[in-house]
């Protein structure tokens, strides 16, 4: 009691004033109380979105940055063959090998884009450690080497981006339940997460409305409404947050569309140009459905092939370090890459491929092309045509950006294929420009074609079939700020996604495929027979039940027979009527605290008891008819995130359908 006391009096010596401490914290529970009236959910989704708009802007510039060290490495180096060539693909490849060695010492987690584990997640499977907040700095600082190697290594930021929220999002729920004081709510958590996915992709594009749709499209199967305004809200924080640095640091004058286009408006296509959107919506969904089943392809060699298959188990940069040094070869602007525009960045790729003029008459016109310049002469290469060189460009990156995404380091898929989809639409709207040059109608005023539009549309009709979304048709209008072609921009997304979801799954479904995540495909079958599969057929008939009256042997040989965490509970052994579930953890429990021989030593152990008795047996809330349609268990399963459901008839245990059985 002395030492005690003493305690006491030394702590109360180093805290002076109890008073006044005592009134200052009653004040600063007050004003919590007061800010938290509205709802402390405002609070932490402002802070995530301007976190990650600043986090994205910031990143941005030390990109361009390193990148133009790298430019200015290459401009000064002379004219010396060799030493071009190793400044061009050196530079690129140390920083990938870099990106993959840090990110992968610090977390596995870190490589590739995170869409397909954060589905996973939010259906409701956890991964341990995957939103860590230690992940967050080995993701940062991979993903900015990778955007540092440009264009050579032909990859983006939006998957990672979308990583890195859903890390700080996961954090500040914490944050917020301490603040609170409140116990960790599962349902907060997802909340939090779902309207990370629209931050992220606000972020990076400055995109608040597409960025939410396109959230719900590409993650979540079901969605509730609730948090709706959860997304919209962090999304445009983050958005506006994202194109005022801009302003701040004199980029801008106003804030305004990331990819500013300046398209024709009071005529910005004919009626009979609807035609030719449609065609490019095919062409889009035919080469998303080739692009698709290579990518899974490669993924799957990859992992099969011997060589690979050790150099990405125990030598992962090495691996980084020879596909990229392959790909900065081929991109090498005085060889091939002089055929690609290599010289251009990510950003420079997609302004020049919106160029609002037509490069076909540019390149005819000698003197237009002394007085205009700009990035489109990068395309335009003396020995090759405009239409050579956007055609050699998209046979090069077809099978380049597929290599690629096999690379085991931070790095975003969306923007390559959205460049990708834009050069399509260029393409043919150059072909089509040069077939009408007066426009559709050859009599009247001329009515020029122009191919930014269709450059427009391609981007969005192909990025939305490999991804399976429609809203990169709303991504592309808020992205450059141009709402003239939205109609056949819509109209070429919704052919090529009639295309592509019937016969391929979208690139994060192939993702979770490749990678056996514990997740459901879609069921893509609509035919009538699919409708008429009933659990009886799937099921799993050998349950391990116990009988309310079961003892310790009874026990111990269930828990020997199955490893589930969970265990049906029946009236008796003849009455096999279901009347709930008990824990694999109570049923421990259970055995260690009563008599048999293998029992622990020297406790006060009680005497023979039942399960019954001793257990608290938890009430079924929802269970399966044998009768119970297979599309009826798939959305119950994922609307309700469940793991495992029982099955019965008129009451008693037939059987059990997990997540195992419905896929």
């Amino acid at each position: 009691e002395e030492e005690e006391e003493r305690v006491l009096v030394s702590e109360h010596s180093w805290r002076p004033c109890p008073t006044a401490r005592r009134r200052l914290r009653g004040c600063l529970e007050w004003v919590k109380r007061q800010l938290f009236r509205v709802g402390e959910d405002w609070y932490f989704l402002f802070i995530l979105g301007v976190l990650m708009a600043t986090i994205s802007f910031v990143m941005d510039i030390i990109v361009a940055r390193l990148y133009a060290a790298h430019m200015w490495l290459y401009r000064e180096i002379g004219d010396i063959g060799v030493l071009k060539y190793l400044s061009w693909t050196l530079y690129p490849t140390a920083l990938a090998a870099f990106s993959t060695g840090f990110s992968q010492s610090v977390t596995p987690h870190s490589g590739g884009s995170g869409i397909p584990e954060l589905k996973t997640i939010l259906m409701g499977v956890v991964l341990e450690d995957y939103l860590a907040i230690q992940n967050f700095g080995a993701k940062v600082v991979g993903l900015t080497c990778t955007l540092v190697c440009g264009s050579t290594v032909f990859l983006g930021k939006v998957g990672p981006y979308v990583h890195l929220s859903a890390m700080a999002a996961a954090y500040l729920g914490k944050m917020r339940t301490t603040v609170t004081r409140e116990y960790e709510n599962k349902f907060k958590q997802h909340e939090m997460l779902v309207a990370a996915q629209a931050v992220g992709v606000a972020t990076v594009f400055g995109a608040p409305i597409s960025g939410v749709l396109f959230s719900i499209e590409v993650m979540t199967p079901h969605f509730a409404v609730r948090d709706y305004w959860r997304g919209f809200f962090a999304a445009t924080c983050g958005a506006f947050m994202f194109r005022l640095l801009a302003v701040f640091n004199s980029e801008q004058e106003t804030i305004a569309a990331l990819f500013k286009s300046d398209l024709k408006i009071d005529f910005p296509f004919d009626l009979l140009e609807t035609f030719f959107f449609a065609i490019l919506g095919i062409i889009c969904g035919i080469v998303a459905c080739a692009y698709l089943f290579c990518q899974r392809w490669i993924m799957v060699a990859v992992k099969k092939n011997r060589l690979t298959a050790k150099l990405l188990a125990t030598d992962k940069p090495v691996y980084t370090v020879l596909l990229v040094l392959l790909l900065a070869s081929v991109t090498f602007p005085p060889g091939l890459g002089q055929f690609m525009a290599s010289r251009l960045t990510m950003k420079e790729y997609l302004t020049s491929l919106l160029d609002n003029r037509t490069w076909g008459s540019l390149a005819l016109n000698a003197s237009g092309v002394a007085e205009s310049g700009g990035l489109w002469q990068e395309w335009d290469h003396p020995s090759a045509t405009i239409y050579g060189t956007l055609t050699f460009f998209l046979l090069m990156k077809f099978w380049m950006l597929i290599l690629a995404t096999t690379l085991p380091m931070p790095a975003g898929y969306f923007m390559p294929i959205f460049i990708y989809g834009a050069a399509i639409g260029r393409l043919q709207g150059e072909v089509v420009a040069l077939l009408f040059p007066r426009g559709l109608h050859p009599e009247g005023p001329p009515r020029p074609i122009i191919p930014a539009g269709y450059a427009l549309a391609g981007a969005a009709a192909f990025s939305g079939s490999v991804t399976h979304a429609v809203s990169t048709a709303l991504l592309v209008c808020e992205a450059t700020g141009h709402l003239g072609h939205v109609l056949p921009t819509v109209l070429a997304v919704l052919v090529a996604n009639a295309i592509t979801q019937k016969n391929q799954p979208s690139f994060y479904d192939a993702g979770i495929i490749v990678k056996k995540l514990p997740y459901l495909p879609p069921i893509r079958s609509r035919h009538i027979a699919s409708y008429r599969v009933v659990v009886e057929e799937f099921m799993e008939r050998r349950v391990v039940a116990l009988a309310k009256g079961d003892g310790f042997q009874e026990v111990l040989v269930a828990l020997d027979a199955s490893a589930d965490t969970e265990y049906p509970v029946v009236e008796s052994t003849g009455s096999p009527t279901l009347v709930g579930t008990v824990s694999r953890s109570q049923l421990v429990t259970f055995l260690q605290s009563h008599e048999h021989p293998q029992a622990p030593q020297g406790e006060k152990l009680a005497a023979a008891g039942t399960l019954g008795d001793d257990c608290a047996i938890e009430p079924i809330m929802l269970q399966f008819s044998p009768w119970t349609s297979l599309h009826q268990a798939y959305h119950l399963f994922q609307l309700l995130k469940l793991q495992r459901v029982f099955v019965t008839r008129s009451g008693e245990l037939v059987g059990a359908v997990s997540r195992a059985e419905v896929r």
